[in-house]
């Protein structure tokens, strides 16, 4: 896509007036660059170890190399312009400063000069990068080279083609299976396992995937007696789910214009990246969701490009309404995701209200109807609040431990009716889990006004130690650089997490693990428990949490900046339920895992002009 240059350029060419200006602000630039950097990565101390260091130096030149050449570049249109760039930057700026303050203080000194000064000149720099790297890419994007640039509607996926390329994933899948056999039973599988077994179930879990998974391990075992097999038979089945839903992917962008070394490299990718394999290798739900995900978001991009088309189709209608059922129904931030996603799409939509109302209104309707069905015919307990009510304890947990001694006896003796002094006494910064499971629901259903009155309260006194009681439990979500340890200490039913919470990696009784290649059972637990992968330079990042979420941020910022807003509109769904997972109880990559299949698809979408 051509851009418009009607407009008139914007003189950076502000500095051209004075001579050597383009010079001096370059490195008065790079010099606060190189000052501010240390707050931005976890260095503790004076920083004496890199002010006194040569490695400034080399910093400061690549800075003001890179400034100055950024500065000479002439940028179309008006100061509006920096708009996206500005707040890219800045939020850039500000979560690696304050990730870097969690990672070594666990808090952020909000008080502290240094601090505000740093986050400042980086977005200042930031800003002015991000913006001339989106102008170069815009120079250099290339027009997909299909007849159409986007599939015709119509178009059918050679089914033949990716059954093939389903195999050729699953084949990839098989080594790691045999190696974790009978795969990662974990995050909660022992308990959807046992609500099966003793017809005792909750709403805590999804309902759909405490049936579906402890269903399928109790049938096996009735039927071989061995709990194992079980566990095997529902892992093959969701490998099996996710190699057709990953080639289904990759043939979808074959018909847009996937090249064939671009499209054997993506098929590759889902079948080895070790982050993709856990979770289609693992019980928890987040494999599935992840996939279905996957689905909506390419269904949504047909649906956005040609609304009219879309709607008169019934067979992909009928698959995104699927899609979309099954994901809230894996998931309950799914729900929450997609009724605001409903809300934006329909007004993009709104020329086809009547039609772009039928789709989410109709799937919501039905996502409520599955609940309360599952929820009456299993007598499922639906009263649990924690959840919802995550953030809340864990600020009020955060007041308490910090100030216990000082705090109110009438406030306390508030607090007391929902969490007991024992409860509170599990807090820890990082995890809400060990307070919250201690939550009175009964007390909080018999009056909900004192608890949001006490937490309003210590929130207007205490500020600060909300928001770092906050930050600590989702910072790993937006600040690459961390170390996710959240379990560290925690005893699990084969070890006790120390260095690393990357992965659960585990058998939960009543399985156990059988490994069949010893070896690669070995490395998949060092990267799990182990601080491994995060010991090599750039490839760490390809496992960060936070980098995934920075690259959606940095390309949908860049689509944005093009004004392409209807090409973003498929991806703001993802979007949604990250925002969904940093008011949640930890950090994990489990909850994120949609990010590994969200980046290589959005990056096709920058790359190509497949709206044309």
């Amino acid at each position: 896509m051509k851009r418009k240059n009607n407009k008139k350029t914007e003189q950076t060419a502000y500095f051209s007036y004075v001579p050597g200006m383009r010079t001096i602000v370059a490195a008065f630039l790079a010099l606060g660059g190189t000052w501010a950097f240390p707050c931005l990565i976890s260095v503790s101390g004076d920083f004496l170890e890199y002010t006194n260091s040569i490695l400034s130096v080399f910093l400061f030149l690549g800075l003001y190399f890179f400034l100055k050449k950024a500065l000479e570049m002439d940028y179309a249109g008006t100061g509006r312009g920096w708009f996206y760039p500005g707040i890219t930057g800045a939020l850039f700026s500000l979560c690696m400063v304050f990730g870097s303050q969690l990672d070594l203080k666990g808090s952020v000194p909000f008080k502290e000069g240094r601090l505000w000064i740093s986050i400042f000149i980086s977005a200042v720099l930031f800003a002015l990068i991000i913006r001339y790297s989106w102008e170069v890419m815009a120079g250099r994007k290339q027009k997909c080279i299909s007849n159409s640039g986007f599939e015709d509607l119509g178009q059918r996926i050679d089914l033949r083609c990716m059954g093939i390329r389903a195999a050729v994933i699953f084949l990839c899948f098989l080594p790691v299976f045999l190696a974790v056999y009978p795969g990662f039973f974990v995050y909660d599988a022992q308990e959807e396992y046992l609500q099966v077994v003793t017809r005792n179930f909750t709403t805590h879990h999804p309902l759909i995937h405490v049936l579906l998974l402890g269903g399928i391990i109790q049938l096996v075992y009735k039927l071989s007696g061995s709990v194992n097999l079980g566990i095997a038979c529902y892992t093959i089945l969701q490998m099996t789910v996710m190699s057709v839903i990953f080639a289904w992917c990759v043939e979808k962008l074959k018909l847009r214009g996937l090249g064939k070394i671009s499209r054997i490299l993506l098929t590759l990718y889902f079948g080895v990246c070790p982050v993709l394999v856990m979770f289609s290798l693992c019980s928890a739900k987040d494999g599935l969701f992840t996939g279905l995900l996957l689905v909506m978001v390419i269904l949504l991009q047909e649906l956005c490009k040609e609304p009219g088309a879309f709607f008169k189709n019934w067979r992909k209608m009928t698959f995104l309404s699927v899609s979309t059922l099954g994901m809230m129904l894996l998931r309950h931030n799914g729900f929450y995701a997609f009724c605001v996603f409903a809300l934006l799409l329909t007004f993009y939509l709104r020329k086809e209200i009547k039609k772009a109302l039928i789709y989410p209104v109709g799937v919501i309707l039905i996502y409520m109807l599955c609940n309360a069905v599952l929820t009456g015919v299993f007598h499922a307990d639906h009263e649990e609040n924690q959840e919802m009510l995550t953030v809340p304890i864990s600020q009020m947990a955060r007041v308490y431990a910090d100030e216990k001694d000082t705090l109110p006896a009438k406030d306390k003796e508030v607090l007391y009716q929902y969490l007991s002094d024992e409860a509170l006494a599990h807090y820890t910064p990082k995890v809400s889990d060990g307070v919250k499971i201690h939550f009175n629901n009964e007390a909080f259903a018999a009056d909900k006004g004192s608890f949001f009155k006490l937490w309003a309260k210590w929130g207007a006194s205490h500020p600060f130690t909300y928001l770092n009681a906050w930050f600590m439990t989702s910072y790993g979500f937006w600040y690459p650089d961390t170390i996710i340890d959240v379990y560290r200490g925690n005893t699990v039913f084969t070890f006790t997490y120390e260095d690393s919470s990357y992965f659960g990696y585990e058998v939960e009784e009543p399985g156990i693990r059988e490994s069949k290649i010893p070896w690669l059972d070995e490395l998949y637990r060092k990267m799990s428990l182990e601080i491994a992968q995060q010991k090599l330079p750039v490839v760490s990042m390809l496992f960060s949490p936070g980098f995934f979420f920075w690259m959606m941020l940095f390309l949908l910022g860049y689509l944005c900046y093009l004004k392409e807003i209807k090409r973003v509109l498929p991806f703001v769904l993802p979007f949604l339920c990250w925002l969904t997972v940093i008011l949640g109880p930890t950090c994990l990559v489990r909850y994120v895992v949609f990010l590994w299949v969200v980046v290589p698809l959005l990056l096709w979408e920058v790359k190509f002009d497949n709206w044309k």
